[in-house]
């Protein structure tokens, strides 16, 4: 399947740009045109069960995350030799290709390229995790962060804290697809 065509603008921002092991990434992006693919409960479970899975992250370390009707945010920590526009790629063919399946479909779920920030060292990476969990309480989805689900942060103490655990896609038996 092609890829929408990436604008001039968003290959001026990448050109030059490396990714730095050990380095912390803030990473945001889209879904194509600004659908709200991840709205319904269904779509949002097997997105989540595709960037939660831990084997995927070629390495890389995913410290916060929150996936929003129509973009998704995460806190990323690159190992040596891991590339940043690897590990984005990654987790968009993966829910793509699990959100497509899922629901019978063929099309692009995310739009092209990815917009990050390399955090510095004094930056509070606990209070930018803090920020993109509160993005469904900004964004007037939920009144308490707690409420919605669709989010986790190696902070985060789900269970001991009484937050409604991540949910699990199921598949027609009732049975979960993957563990979370």
């Amino acid at each position: 399947m092609n890829r929408p065509p990436e604008s001039p603008g968003y290959q001026a921002l990448r050109r030059g740009r490396h990714s730095e092991a050990q380095r912390i990434y803030l990473v945001t992006t889209t879904c194509i045109r600004r659908r709200r693919i991840f709205a319904s409960d269904h779509v949002a479970r097997i997105a989540t069960a595709a960037i939660t899975h831990p084997d995927k992250w070629l390495g890389a370390q995913l410290l916060c995350w929150v996936l929003m009707p129509d973009h998704w945010h995460g806190l990323i920590r690159l190992t040596d030799g891991v590339r940043l526009e690897s590990v984005v790629a990654s987790m968009k063919g993966r829910t793509a290709r699990a959100v497509n399946r899922a629901l019978d479909r063929k099309g692009f779920v995310w739009m092209p390229g990815f917009h990050d920030h390399a955090l510095r060292e004094e930056e509070d990476v606990v209070h930018i995790a803090r920020y993109i969990v509160a993005n469904p309480k900004r964004a007037g989805l939920v009144e308490r962060i707690e409420d919605y689900p669709y989010w986790d942060a190696i902070w985060a103490e789900r269970k001991a804290s009484g937050l409604k655990p991540l949910p699990r896609p199921q598949t027609q038996t009732g049975t979960p697809c993957v563990p979370v």
